[in-house]
């Protein structure tokens, strides 16, 4: 009997070898959780020409927004493991979607297999120009005077972007109103329009804004000040603690996906992002062409469900 499974292991295990080498014979699909335009998006446009340069085979990218990203989740989840559905995963969509939306629709760890990283983007809090505050002090000031006036625009319930306000909320005691958007670019349209006040938003999307004087920087989430806008601090110079945060991009597969099949994707991601070019153009957009092995990238979100999972059921985030 257990030479009877040793053969049926070994079978299974040449049949998915020949499989992957096999891989791709027909168009791959990168599953983003965002509408068009947002940072996730960007990032999954910027990487999926070289992917299909490396490969032979076209990468398309499909946008399935709504449920926090989680829609997109669940698509990819129930995906056949075939190495041809991809999730361009970020934060919110990944690691709380499924806690704040009371959802058990699929868990990082338990059904998708870690590809890589693609990106890393600090956050910026910004405002519309109208609203009489320049410094962060000044926003929870006003906020504390105006209990409950003040709108923060957020991509969607569970997104870093509403965590990082929460964060600010608890830490200050102030008070404003959540207007959740399903995704950046409907998010940051209103708060260009003055419909909302102001928002925690990827430098990646923030920054053309930023420089055309159309939304004014109050602080930045990064570890330490950005080049890109190097007069405006970070949230810990501006007196917030622990505020040191970052949206993630990267790849994830469904659960069960061939080994051979992740490592080709991570390794040719790796080359992709080492293009100065893509590098570049990353940099422009205010985020970090950043790759790693499946392994890395699975240690870095067991780290970040850690930290952020527990706040969220501490605080009692829930859109129900």
């Amino acid at each position: 009997m257990q030479v009877k499974k040793m053969i049926m292991a070994l079978s299974i295990l040449l049949t998915s070898t020949a499989y992957a080498d096999n891989w791709p014979s027909k168009p791959v699909t990168i599953v983003v959780p965002y509408p068009p335009g947002g940072n996730v998006d960007v990032a999954a446009r910027l990487i999926a020409p070289g992917l299909a340069k490396a490969f032979g085979k076209p990468f398309i990218v499909e946008n399935k927004a709504g449920a926090g990203g989680m829609i997109a989740g669940e698509y990819v989840a129930k995906s056949k493991p075939d190495g041809y559905t991809f999730f361009m995963a970020a934060n919110g969509p990944l690691l709380y979607s499924p806690i704040i939306f009371n959802r058990d629709a699929y868990r990082w760890d338990r059904d998708f297999e870690a590809v890589t990283t693609i990106s890393m983007t600090p956050m910026v809090l910004q405002v519309r120009p109208g609203l009489p505050v320049k410094t962060v002090q000044e926003l929870i000031d006003y906020a504390k005077q105006h209990p409950g006036k003040l709108n923060m625009a957020s991509p969607g319930a569970g997104t870093s972007n509403h965590l990082m306000s929460e964060m600010l909320l608890a830490k200050t005691g102030a008070k404003w109103m959540t207007v959740h958007y399903k995704g950046n670019s409907p998010a940051i349209t209103d708060l260009l329009g003055g419909q909302v006040d102001f928002s925690f938003d990827q430098m990646s999307v923030a920054l053309p804004y930023l420089k055309d004087g159309k939304l004014r920087p109050l602080a930045v989430t990064s570890q330490k000040r950005l080049a890109s806008l190097p007069d405006v601090p970070t949230l810990t110079e501006s007196g917030i603690e622990d505020a040191v945060a970052y949206t993630f991009t990267g790849l994830m597969a469904p659960k069960g996906t061939p080994a051979d099949i992740l490592e080709k994707i991570s390794a040719a991601a790796t080359e992709v992002l080492k293009d100065p070019a893509i590098i570049e153009r990353f940099e422009t957009l205010g985020a970090e062409a950043h790759s790693t092995t499946p392994e890395a990238f699975k240690a870095y979100l067991k780290k970040e469900d850690e930290r952020w999972v527990p706040i969220i059921k501490k605080a009692g985030i829930s859109v129900n």
